[in-house]
Parts: structure tokens; sequence; C-alpha cells
């Protein structure tokens, strides 16, 4: 813990004053800081599970459950590596980190729990939004659709299928998808990659691209 002391004389007033805080040796006074802290992290864990909830399984009470948790681990996470923190951020900014990725691990689970069996109608409607594409301003609109869903059911590969629509369409977040599957970030973004020029190549040939997107890939 010497460490992290040592450090917090160089950091902003508000970050020295949570590292001091949070290793106190008064009892009293640690435990009020543990109070605060895990007080601001659930606040951020409900926050962001909410901005979530229209893309995951998870509803309700058990929601709110997902955000308590996050904090917990968070919360615990960040009081073992208090000694790593070097003041790069705000102290408090630092902690957030924990607690967002909190969220999206278990959140990620529970979507990895009940995945969607197929993409809905609503699911469809945002896809040429995602290849800056504009229906309502083209007369094709519905053969831009059915061309997107022809390309994703038929030529994609059964994985890229797989992570496309949990990244591109469904929102799901990165890490907690690379951690669910057990792959490296770079072997996420490869298989996006390739599912993306998959698909815009498959739009470009039907001409529904523009010329300033087609530079795009």
């Amino acid at each position: 813990m010497q460490l992290a002391r040592s450090a917090a004389g160089e950091l902003d007033e508000e970050s020295a004053s949570w590292l001091r805080r949070l290793l106190s040796a008064a009892p009293a006074q640690r435990l009020a800081a543990e109070r605060d802290l895990h007080g601001r992290l659930l606040r951020i864990a409900l926050a962001e599970v909410r901005r979530r909830s229209a893309s995951t399984p998870v509803t309700g009470p058990e929601l709110d459950d997902v955000a308590q948790q996050a904090a917990g681990d968070a919360m615990l996470a960040i009081l073992g590596k208090l000694t790593e923190f070097r003041g790069e951020s705000r102290f408090i900014s630092w902690a957030y980190r924990f607690v967002i990725l909190e969220v999206s691990s278990k959140l990620g689970r529970h979507y990895w729990r009940n995945p969607p069996v197929a993409l809905d109608a609503a699911q469809w409607e945002r896809l040429p939004d995602r290849f800056g594409l504009d229906p309502h301003q083209h007369a094709e609109a519905a053969d831009v659709l059915a061309e997107l869903r022809r390309v994703i059911e038929t030529d994609l590969t059964a994985h890229q299928r797989r992570i496309f629509i949990a990244i591109v369409v469904d929102g799901i977040p990165l890490d907690a998808l690379a951690a669910r599957l057990g792959l490296q970030r770079n072997a996420i973004y490869k298989v996006i990659f390739d599912a993306r020029r998959t698909l815009r190549r498959a739009l470009e040939a039907k001409g529904y691209l523009h010329e300033r997107n087609r530079g795009t890939r």
C-alpha cells in the first residue's frame, strides 16, 4: 500500500483524497470511504444497465440485480488494485471503468444464456444505418433490407453471423463477447471487418451504396 500512499501527493486533490481515505489506517474513515465509493459505483451501474436495457433480454428487478452485482464486484476489484492507480486520469474516472466493464460482462453472460434465435423486424430495420444508408431516402429501401438479409443468412459463415449480429446489430459490448467466446479483441475485429466487407460488396454490386460510402471498407 506504500506505493499508492506516496503517489497521492502528485495527484489532483480529489483523487488524492480518495486514496488517503481508502487507505486510511483508521477503520471508520476507510469504511466511510468505501461506502461513498460503492454508492457512486452503484449509481453509474444502474444508469448503464438502463441505458442498455433495449438491447438486452434482462428486464425488471433482474436488471437492477445486475447493477448491484456489477457495483459490488467492481468495488472488490478496485480495492485490490489501489496500488496500481498512477493518476493518468481522475481516480473516480479510473474507478468507473471497472464498473462499466463489470456491467458489460454480466449483461453479456445473460445475453448468451438466452440468445435471440433470429433477427426481429426492428433489428432488420436498423441494419441500413450501420452501413451509412438512409432507407427513408431510397425508394428501394425494402430491396436494401432484403439484400442485407440474404447476405447475412447465406453468405456469412455461422461464426461471422453470430459475431456480427451480437456486436453490430444488438450492441453487445466487445469485451463481454470476447470473454464469452474466449477470443482476443483483434480476432473479433477481424471477423467484423470481413463480415462488413462481404455485406458492402453485395450492396455495391446492387448499386445501393452511394459513391461517398464506397471508400469505406
